[in-house]
């Protein structure tokens, strides 16, 4: 059993050296074809490079500080950090998904877009359409338009726009960052505003409160209970003593809930006023943004486009000149009407004055049966020297016709003599079907020189 295996992985692997030996084999017949493919692709994207309408791409990188409008949040015994930073505390996504969607609103691209006047133009160039001259909307802008995306694991937004106009893609960011500002600024004044007014309004509130509980307290102060010694001692033999020693001490409860109270009110008119201070602060600061550009914008030159790239070009000509160039092979190889490599069987003899001992070894060991020779193109005679010592190898002329049938009827095993780009495709493919129906062993083909 391990006999056959090891003889069945033997034949695998000559099978495979074979195969891979009639692609090569194929490639290097077809090698000026495969080259003029190749040169054509290459020269074609080298060309590209200096006929396509170069882009340039301007970029910038904000810094997006996420803490509340006051800028102090270290001493700023109010300050709250803003949802979105506590959210990537968390584990959120993107902690700047909030201002990506900033960014891209109508609220700064119907600005950016107007600025720049960026309006839907004429299709192909040519034809007019009904929103030819209108401003493209937002969205189609954000589809077409910058890329706008964070920084993995930063505060930091990335914002590139690419045009075939150098100045315009420039002029775009400027506007991006301009109008993104501007709406930061708004959102940090509304934001200071409402919590001014409502700070106002709660602390006016808690100032008339404690102003009514001032005018409205009643009973007696703490102290006026020092000198009821002599009361108290008397209301033991005395009702008239009991009654007032009563009334002093509703008195001083009632005093002393007054004072509680203006105590209370008095601690929450006192934090209102810290609040509605640090409010009116930031009120005064809501003009300023948070937004930072660390990498700003500029202006590009003549020669610094980011497309098309010559070295790019170079590459993707390669890349494509290679399959291209193996697209043509395998479409030659299935219309080309001459024999080719990648036709042939496994048993092939290529060079025959190389591998003539290999013919002659099968031919010895088949001594006793009839082995026919048959040539699709003629023998020539020094093939036929070769070969003249063999009584049993009968040569017969490949052809179509009843006669050829006739005339392997006879034989055991048969030796194919053709020749790659000569012998024609359908004739080899039509005799060797020929030949396996009759159930003809063929030993070897050996190509012609």
């Amino acid at each position: 059993m391990e006999q056959l295996n090891n003889k069945e992985c033997s034949e695998f692997d000559e099978e495979l050296t074979i195969n891979l030996k009639n692609i090569f084999l194929t490639l290097w017949n077809r090698k000026f074809y495969i080259a003029k493919i190749f040169t054509f692709t290459l020269l074609f994207f080298i060309l590209l490079a200096f006929i396509l309408p170069k882009k340039w791409t301007v970029t910038a990188d904000l810094y997006i500080n996420k803490a509340n409008s006051t800028n102090f949040l270290e001493i700023n015994p109010y300050a709250i950090e803003d949802a979105g930073s506590m959210g990537s505390l968390l584990g959120a996504a993107d902690p700047l998904a909030n201002e990506i969607e900033l960014i891209q609103s109508p609220l700064v691209m119907d600005k950016v877009i107007k600025e720049n006047n960026l309006r839907y133009k004429k299709l192909y160039g040519i034809i007019p359409t009904k929103k030819t001259g209108e401003y493209i909307t937002t969205k189609k802008f954000i589809k077409k338009g910058p890329e706008i995306e964070s920084k993995k694991g930063t505060k930091v937004l990335h914002i590139s726009y690419t045009s075939k106009n150098k100045d315009l893609a420039y002029s775009v960011v400027v506007s991006i960052i301009k109008n993104y500002i501007a709406l930061h600024k708004q959102i940090n004044n509304i934001k200071s505003k409402s919590d001014k007014a409502l700070l106002e309004a709660e602390y006016k509130k808690a100032k008339a409160d404690l102003d009514n509980q001032v005018k409205t307290a009643g009973g007696l102060p703490t102290q006026s209970l020092a000198g009821t010694g002599n009361l108290t001692a008397m209301s033991t033999f005395s009702r008239s003593a009991q009654n007032v020693i009563s009334n002093i001490k509703g008195q001083y409860i009632a005093g002393e809930k007054s004072r509680i109270g203006i105590t209370e009110s008095s601690a929450r008119v006192s934090q209102l006023a810290s609040k509605l201070e640090w409010a009116k602060l930031v009120d005064e600061m809501s003009d300023s943004s948070k937004v930072f550009v660390i990498s700003k914008p500029t202006k590009l030159r003549d020669w610094e486009y980011s497309s098309p790239k010559l070295f790019t070009n170079i590459l993707l000509g390669i890349v494509f000149g290679v399959i291209f160039s193996l697209i043509g092979v395998v479409y030659k190889e299935l219309t080309d009407k001459k024999l080719s490599y990648s036709m042939l069987g496994n048993d092939v003899i290529y060079d025959l004055d190389k591998e003539f001992n290999r013919l002659c070894a099968e031919l010895i060991s088949n001594s006793d049966k009839k082995t026919a020779l048959v040539y699709f193109e003629d023998i020539s005679d020094s093939v036929k020297e070769k070969l003249k010592n063999f009584v049993n190898l009968i040569p017969i002329k490949a052809e179509i016709s009843p006669s050829f049938k006739t005339s392997v009827k006879n034989i055991d095993n048969v030796v194919l003599f053709e020749k790659i780009s000569k012998t024609g495709r359908e004739d080899y493919k039509l005799v060797k079907h020929i030949l396996e129906s009759m159930n003809k062993n063929i030993i070897y083909e050996i190509l012609a020189d």
